[in-house]
């Protein structure tokens, strides 16, 4: 979820992200409420990637995240912790990209709303 949002309002320089606390971090639409038992599905597919990870000692980070010869229990861990995160926000599941992004979007407005002042209304009459 945060790198779909991350794809969409980060700026770049060159392909690279340009990832920036006031623009992207400050501004994520965390969701709204997850239930106890999502967030305990959260961490325990978290462990699942530090697990995955470990059982590499000897792999670099760019070992590991090397999209043509990542580990596939990483690739699985990883896609466990993925759809235990789209399940704090919505019961059904994302089935692409774009469904997050759209659904980010709409989180986004929906907790910006209440800050964005009504248009004062003019005070003059019209003869």
């Amino acid at each position: 979820m945060h790198m779909a949002w991350v794809a969409q309002v980060c700026g770049r320089i060159k392909s690279d992200f340009r990832y920036s606390t006031k623009l992207v971090y400050n501004n994520y639409p965390w969701p709204d409420d997850p239930s106890e038992r999502n967030r305990k599905a959260v961490e325990k597919c978290a462990q699942g990637v530090l697990d995955a990870r470990k059982a590499h000692p000897k792999a670099t980070l760019a070992d590991l995240y090397d999209p043509l010869a990542m580990p596939p229990n990483l690739v699985k861990a990883h896609a466990d912790l993925d759809r235990a995160v789209d399940l704090c926000y919505r019961p059904q599941a994302f089935t692409n990209e774009r469904q997050r992004v759209e659904y980010l979007f709409a989180l986004y407005e929906k907790l910006t709303a209440p800050l964005i002042a009504e248009p004062k209304k003019s005070s003059k009459r019209k003869a």
